[in-house]
């Protein structure tokens, strides 16, 4: 029985999300396919130890789910028409052969992913729902890693559902033009997912590996996916997945014993992921390549161009401004142009970063965005600024909410007057 039950665990983690998204598509209802999910494996709990492991253990717990679904609303039918005249369509549907191919399947699984990103829901229902669905994360972990209580990221998931289904969200992958604006939507969300490992937005643990390597693996998948659709790779989605182990390439180093940030300058590049910088390359090239690159990319290559980088002092600063001035035609944001800045005044010297950036702080956004005011500080700082420091400092300190930042913020204010 224990072989069995650790085969069946087995199962589960590696084939739980798959059965879960065909479930999904063939009940068209969360809830009940969530339902269905674990009464299939309480099924094959009771069934495989006397019948053994099917030879397509997937297929015959996608079909146990899909009865059990049926059985559980004709059980509820008793007291509602409109479940009984559900539970008889699908018992009509289940007998036309079911898609039990591995490519149908693995349809199945995008279908869900880009349901779960649809435009239609908040930003942060998108999350929360991929996270639960998609990644299998329990509400008290999603609940966990963004410092929110479990009721409610429950309750939000329960609203995200709810819009699905009484806006009628087609449960698809969209096809041509509207295959590539939606798919925007699904890269923000996995990058928004891998932001908040890569720094958290609040809370003591600064650095999330876990939501980080989520975000990557999600990644991964949608563009396995896509390929096997379109039968060639997409470009952003390339990008987006290069950045991302460029950046955690550097985890190790990002900080120090105490748990304390270390900056970009001051990591030990001996110490990164070398082999995650090898793949991320390949695939900067090969989106750079398609001519059909777009932000994402052009931040890998940014990106790249600093892990190829022997020091900080060896770095090609004028190939990242020039990348930073091509990114900004394809993303003229603040932000950006903050980063542009800050390029400048490592190529050309803090001064001229200066005369980037102080314009930029009259944007709003910049305003309210504590690493602009620490941008500032750090070329007044460089210049001997110290009145103008210690007042841009006091302004990111005042601003930041991760605790590891505002201790940062707070030693670079006391190194001022020290």
């Amino acid at each position: 029985m224990d072989d069995m039950e650790t085969t069946l665990q087995r199962i589960f983690a590696s084939e739980s999300r798959r059965v879960l998204a065909t479930l999904i598509r063939l009940l068209g209802d969360f809830d009940l396919a969530e339902d269905a999910l674990q009464e299939a494996f309480v099924a094959a709990l009771k069934q495989w130890p006397e019948d053994g492991v099917p030879d397509n253990p997937r297929a015959w717990l996608v079909s146990a789910g899909r009865f059990k679904a049926i059985d559980q609303l004709r059980r509820r039918a008793r007291y509602d028409a409109l479940l009984r005249e559900q539970a008889d369509y699908l018992a009509a549907q289940a007998t036309v052969e079911m898609e039990i191919e591995n490519a149908a399947i693995e349809d199945d699984r995008l279908r869900l992913i880009f349901t779960c990103c649809h435009p239609g829901l908040a930003p942060q229902a998108q999350v929360a729902l991929t996270l639960r669905e998609v990644c299998g994360l329990t509400t008290e972990a999603i609940a966990r890693a963004f410092l929110s209580k479990p009721a409610t990221v429950a309750q939000r998931i329960v609203r995200a559902k709810g819009k699905i289904r009484d806006a009628k969200i087609p449960y698809e992958v969209p096809e041509g033009a509207a295959l590539a604006e939606r798919l925007q939507s699904v890269l923000q969300v996995i990058y928004l997912v891998f932001n908040e490992g890569y720094l958290a937005s609040s809370g003591e643990q600064a650095l999330r590996h876990d939501l980080s390597e989520e975000a990557i693996r999600l990644a991964e998948l949608v563009l396995a996916l896509l390929a096997e659709r379109t039968d060639q790779p997409d470009p952003e989605c390339q990008g987006l997945l290069a950045l991302m182990l460029l950046h955690h390439a550097r985890r190790a180093t990002r900080t120090d014993a105490q748990g304390e940030l270390v900056l970009l300058e001051n990591q030990q590049r001996s110490l990164w992921d070398r082999q995650e910088i090898q793949r991320a390359d390949q695939l900067v090239r090969q989106a750079l390549l398609s001519r059909r690159f777009g932000p994402y990319t052009l931040q890998a290559a940014i990106a790249a161009v600093h892990a190829q980088s022997p020091s900080s002092a060896e770095t090609d600063w004028q190939e990242i401004v020039g990348l930073y001035d091509l990114l900004m035609q394809h993303m003229p944001t603040p932000i950006v142009a903050l980063n542009r800045a800050a390029a400048l005044a490592m190529r050309d010297g803090p001064e001229a970063g200066l005369q980037a950036l102080e314009p930029l702080m009259e944007n709003k956004a910049l305003k309210g965005y504590h690493l602009a005011h620490a941008a500032l500080a750090d070329m007044h700082r460089q210049l001997g600024h110290q009145d103008a420091a210690a007042q841009a400092y006091t302004q990111a300190l005042a601003l930041a909410t991760q605790p590891a930042e505002k201790r940062f913020l707070q030693q670079r204010l006391a190194d001022l007057s020290g």
